[in-house]
C-alpha cells in the first residue's frame, strides 16, 4: 500500500481563493446552447424557452463566470445577429463547426439566463474577421447606460439596465489554422493591442483578455504569448491558456499525471509574461485566464470527422460520455488552477452542456451529472478562504508522457471557521493511505468526507443509468490529535471538509 504524508499550515498561503476559478464556457457548438440549455417547449422551459431543470443543474455546479459565444464560432460571429426581435433574426452558417446559427438565443437572452444561474458574463469578441469599431459597437451595446444610438437600442430591445460585463476576451486561439481568421504572433499582437486601446478609451476598468497559444504543444508556443504581450502588455490584463487532455494508447497511468503538464504549462507561461514585464520597467502583472480546460477525446473527433455537405442546426457534436478517470483527472486539474491561484485568477471549464461537458441533456427528456461534475461541484462548494500550499511526501512512479509523477497529490483552503483538503490517489491498483497534519489549521472535526471512486475506472453515467457513478462518504477519514488520516482507493479524487 502507497502512504503519503502531507503537511498542513495556515501560514503557508498561496493567495485567496478565486471564484473565478470556478468559470465555465457556452459556446454556440452543437447542442450546447440549444437543447442544451435552451429548448422552447420543454416541460421545463420558461418563459424565454430556458430550461430550468439545466439551470438547477449549473447552480449547484456552481458555475461563477461563463466565458460566451465562443470559442472559435466568435470568429465568424457578428454580434448584431443575435439581439432585437428574435423573428428577425438572420440564420447564418457558422464555418467553425459545419452548422447553421438560428441566433434565437443572444447577449440579452443570454444574460437573462446568466441572472438565473448567479453567474457572471464573460464576453468574447471577434477581432478575426472583424475589428476594432464592431468591438466598440457591442461594448456600448452592452454597457453604456442609455442615451447613445447603441445603449438605447438595447433598451428597446427589452433590456432597460446595461449589462455591465467586465471581463472581455479579444478573439479566441487566433494561433490556430483551424480559426476563421488566423494570424501570425505579430498580426494578432497588433490589432489586439489597438482593439484593447479604444476599448479602455471607452472605460478603463474593462479586465481584458489576451489570446495566448492554443495549447502547450503548438510550434509557437512560449514565442506566441512573448510577441504578443511584447504588443499588448500595456493594454491588457490576462493572457489565456487552453489545455485539454484524453488517454491516449490505453496509457492510463500518464492520464491520470495529467495535472503535472498543466503545471508545466503555467509555469512557462508566467515566466514569459514576466520576462516581458521585466523588459518594459513595469509593474504591472499578467495573470492568466485558463479559460478553456478539460478532458476532450480530441483524437476520437479527428478520427471520425468527415467532410460535411449538409448544413444543420445543432447538430450532435463532441458529445463525450465522461468515465471515473476522467472525473479524477478533472478534478486534479482544478486542484491545480487552485493551487496557482496566485496567477490563475480565472479559468473557464469548457463546456457546461452537451459539448464535453459535466451537464448532458435529451431533448424533450431529462438534464443529468456526468461523472465530471462531481469534483467541481463539491470544490466550488468547498474551497473558500485561503488557498494553503502542502508539503507533500509521496511515493512517485514513472509516465510515459510526463516523466516521474507523484502517487498522491493534494490542496488545501482555510477560511476562519472552516478548511477543505483536495487529494488523489493516482495508483493503478492499489489503496494510498495518508496521514495529513493540520495542527496548523486547528481544525477538530471532520465535518464531511466524499470520495469518487468506482472498481470499474470506465464507469459513466448515461441517460439509462444516470446515477451510475456518485460520490460516497469516506468513512476512513479520522482526524485525531491534529492528524488527519484517510485512505483513498486506487484512481480516487477526495474531499474532506474540516471544522
Amino acid at each position: 500500500m502507497p502512504r503519503a504524508h502531507i503537511t498542513l499550515d495556515r501560514r503557508a498561503l498561496v493567495a485567496p481563493v478565486r471564484r473565478r476559478t470556478f468559470g465555465s464556457f457556452v459556446e454556440h457548438l452543437g447542442r450546447c446552447v440549444y437543447t442544451g440549455l435552451y429548448e422552447p417547449g420543454h416541460p421545463t422551459a420558461n418563459e424565454d424557452g430556458f430550461r430550468m431543470d439545466v439551470v438547477a443543474l449549473v447552480r449547484e455546479l456552481g458555475s461563477s463566470t461563463v466565458r460566451y459565444p465562443g470559442g472559435n464560432f466568435v470568429s465568424g460571429f457578428r454580434w448584431e445577429d443575435s439581439v432585437g426581435p428574435r423573428e428577425q433574426r438572420p440564420v447564418r452558417r457558422d464555418l467553425a463547426w459545419h452548422a447553421l446559427e438560428s441566433n434565437q438565443v443572444g447577449l440579452d437572452e443570454f444574460a437573462r439566463w446568466l441572472k438565473l444561474t448567479g453567474s457572471e458574463l464573460m464576453l468574447a469578441v471577434n477581432v478575426a474577421t472583424r475589428g476594432i469599431l464592431p468591438a466598440l459597437d457591442l461594448l456600448e451595446y452592452a454597457n453604456h447606460p442609455s442615451g447613445t444610438a447603441l445603449s438605447d437600442l438595447r433598451i428597446a430591445n427589452g433590456t432597460p439596465e446595461p449589462h455591465d460585463i467586465r471581463m472581455w476576451c479579444l478573439g479566441n486561439e487566433m494561433d490556430g489554422p483551424w480559426q476563421t481568421g488566423f494570424m501570425t504572433a505579430d498580426d494578432y499582437g497588433k490589432i489586439a493591442a489597438r482593439t484593447a486601446a479604444a476599448m479602455k478609451m471607452a472605460d478603463k476598468d474593462l479586465e481584458l483578455v489576451v489570446c495566448g497559444s492554443s495549447g502547450s504543444g503548438m510550434p509557437t508556443f512560449g514565442d506566441w504569448e512573448r510577441t504578443v504581450l511584447e504588443h499588448t502588455y500595456d493594454h491588457v490584463d490576462y493572457v489565456s491558456c487552453h489545455a485539454y487532455y484524453q488517454e491516449l494508447d490505453g496509457d492510463l497511468g500518464s492520464f491520470l499525471a495529467s495535472a503535472t503538464d498543466m503545471d508545466f504549462f503555467i509555469d512557462t507561461v508566467v515566466a514569459t509574461a514576466d520576462h516581458v514585464g521585466f523588459k518594459k520597467r513595469s509593474t504591472k502583472k499578467i495573470n492568466i485566464s485558463f479559460d478553456e480546460w478539460n478532458v476532450w477525446y480530441l483524437k476520437e473527433h479527428m478520427e471520425s470527422q468527415q467532410d460535411e455537405t449538409e448544413w444543420r442546426h445543432a447538430p450532435r457534436q463532441l458529445e463525450d460520455t465522461y468515465t471515473v478517470a476522467d472525473a479524477v483527472v478533472v478534478g486534479n486539474l482544478l486542484m491545480t488552477l487552485l493551487r496557482r491561484s496566485d496567477r490563475v485568477t480565472s479559468a473557464s471549464l469548457a463546456q457546461l452542456v452537451n459539448v464535453i461537458a459535466p451537464i448532458r441533456t435529451e431533448p424533450g427528456g431529462p438534464a443529468w451529472r456526468q461523472t465530471t461534475f462531481h469534483p467541481f461541484s463539491i470544490t466550488s462548494r468547498l474551497a473558500s478562504g485561503e488557498v494553503v500550499r502542502p508539503v507533500i511526501e509521496s511515493p512517485v512512479y514513472e509516465t510515459a508522457r510526463y516523466g516521474e509523477a507523484a502517487v498522491v497529490d493534494a490542496v488545501a483552503t482555510v477560511d476562519e471557521d472552516r478548511a477543505a483538503v483536495f487529494l488523489v490517489n493516482r495508483d493503478l491498483a492499489e489503496a494510498a493511505q495518508v496521514t495529513i497534519d493540520v495542527r496548523g489549521l486547528g481544525s477538530s472535526r471532520v465535518a464531511e468526507a466524499l470520495t469518487l471512486a468506482d472498481p470499474d475506472v470506465y464507469a459513466k453515467n448515461t441517460l439509462d443509468d444516470q446515477n451510475r457513478v456518485v460520490p460516497a462518504a469516506n468513512t476512513s477519514a479520522v482526524l485525531a490529535d491534529g492528524v488527519l488520516t484517510v485512505t483513498l482507493p486506487p484512481v480516487s479524487w477526495t474531499a474532506i471538509a474540516l471544522r
